[in-house]
């Protein structure tokens, strides 16, 4: 059976050059974006918009798009670059929320760890805290699954 993984991330990621993100993800991404894969992203963002365009460029995986009311209530970046990959997604699901706040992305998260045997995070380089990010990666401890992250 294929791989299925879920793509956590910061938001933040003006620190570094694009060019950076893209060996990163050569790296870390690379040898899990077999043909038949699968990879959950957020649809947000930082590391959501940064993994989809490298994985919609870079790999035959398949790609599904969670976002956690709908694509239109996504930011800028990320409406664009979902829409610069529509030809490679896979599946984009709209969880509906009516309020794009804590408990909404939170149901996203688990959305994807639920439907994952693997967590690729890449959260902010630093302590581990109370972030997306880590509520992710520490979801999918808590089921499990194995978790690779990489700190950016």
């Amino acid at each position: 059976m294929p791989l299925a993984a879920a793509i956590t991330g910061t938001r933040q990621t003006g620190h570094r050059e694009l060019g950076w993100f893209g060996d990163l993800f050569g790296r870390y991404l690379g040898p899990w974006a077999t043909p038949g894969a699968r990879f959950y992203i957020g649809g947000a963002r930082g590391i959501d918009s940064l993994s989809l365009l490298w994985l919609a460029g870079n790999a035959a995986s398949r790609i599904t798009i969670v976002a956690p009311g709908t694509v239109a209530q996504q930011p800028a970046e990320a409406r664009q670059a979902i829409e610069r990959c529509r030809d490679r997604i896979d599946e984009i699901v709209e969880l509906g929320a009516a309020e794009l706040r804590t408990p909404a992305f939170h149901a996203r998260n688990r959305y994807m760890v639920d439907r994952a045997d693997l967590v690729l995070g890449f959260p902010l380089d630093g302590a581990e805290g109370g972030s997306g990010t880590w509520q992710t990666i520490n979801y999918g401890a808590a089921q499990g699954k194995p978790r690779l992250i990489v700190p950016v």
